[in-house]
């Protein structure tokens, strides 16, 4: 049931960012849609090289996509986000460098000028199995729906201007679902051991920012905040995105991007064999082809 849940909800949010890719230009202008798709690869490879080093090739691909509609009261902002690379030496195999499905719609109905009443929903996950290559590497850690995020709330969103975006939900829904038997036996990102599903029930805001400050480049960043009712409120859930596109020309563009979270339901396995809730933090620079639509 939870997964056919889960799919029935993804194919809805799919119809309503694809769908409207699909209409001819100029006919409908409540629809403003973009985005843009990317490779970046990169290749290294020494011979007798004294400075030392190894044999490395590696790839990175992403999707962004964007399918927003407004009309007379109506809004409707759906984004897409998809990431996946790999890197492979020749003495250390493949590892996985980027791993990211990710799913938001949300639906608001004006009340006030820039104030609506309105629905969020998220969801986010991972393609493949994750590993912690200074630990283990022989273990993984995550894998598709371990963790998936799912996260449904009601309240307003707030549009000051035309790159800014906010919404605040005081009643939400998070779902972590684990659907990996190993991961839950283990009671990993917070599921009860044996368990598949961990609730919580609290508050949830988010801003995203999208603005072109010089031409060609634009920076999107999304700042997501949720504090659990049920369970030290205090503590903060927080989830921050940021993605800087530099534009070359018309095929190669430059992109740093960087990821931080603090889940406190994410125990992160240290060295000397504790866990415990830690500072997560990611960031990338990439140069390579990207189409821009």
């Amino acid at each position: 049931m939870i997964r056919s849940g889960i799919y029935t909800l993804g194919i809805i949010v799919l119809t309503g960012i694809l769908v409207p890719a699909y209409a001819q230009p100029g006919t409908d202008t409540t629809w403003k849609r973009g985005g843009n798709i990317g490779i970046n690869l990169s290749q290294v490879s020494l011979s007798q090289w004294a400075a030392g080093g190894d044999n490395a090739v590696g790839f990175n691909l992403h999707f962004n996509y964007f399918a927003n509609y407004k009309k007379a009261k109506h809004l409707w902002n759906n984004r897409l986000e998809l990431d996946y690379g790999l890197n492979k030496t020749k003495s250390d195999g493949t590892k996985k460098t980027n791993d990211k499905i990710y799913l938001s719609s949300t639906y608001g109905y004006e009340i006030a000028k820039n104030w609506y009443a309105s629905g969020l929903m998220t969801f986010q996950t991972q393609f493949a199995k994750g590993y912690d290559y200074n630990i283990d590497p022989d273990v993984f850690i995550s894998r598709f729906m371990s963790p998936g995020y799912l996260l449904i709330g009601a309240g307003f969103t707030w549009t000051p201007k035309s790159w800014f975006t906010a919404t605040f939900t005081p009643a939400t829904w998070r779902g972590t679902f684990v659907s990996s038997k190993i991961l839950s036996d283990q009671g990993d990102f917070g599921v009860t051991p044996g368990k598949h599903l961990f609730s919580e029930f609290g508050a949830n805001l988010r801003m995203e920012a999208k603005y072109e400050f010089l031409k060609n480049m634009t920076v999107f960043s999304r700042l997501n905040l949720y504090s659990n009712y049920l369970k030290d409120p205090q503590n903060v859930d927080i989830s921050w995105d940021v993605q800087l596109n530099m534009a070359i020309n018309q095929w190669f563009s430059c992109n740093i991007t960087t990821n931080m979270i603090y889940d406190n339901d994410t125990k992160i396995l240290q060295k000397d064999g504790t866990k415990g809730p830690r500072l997560q933090f990611k960031e990338a620079l990439a140069v390579g082809f990207q189409v821009t639509f």
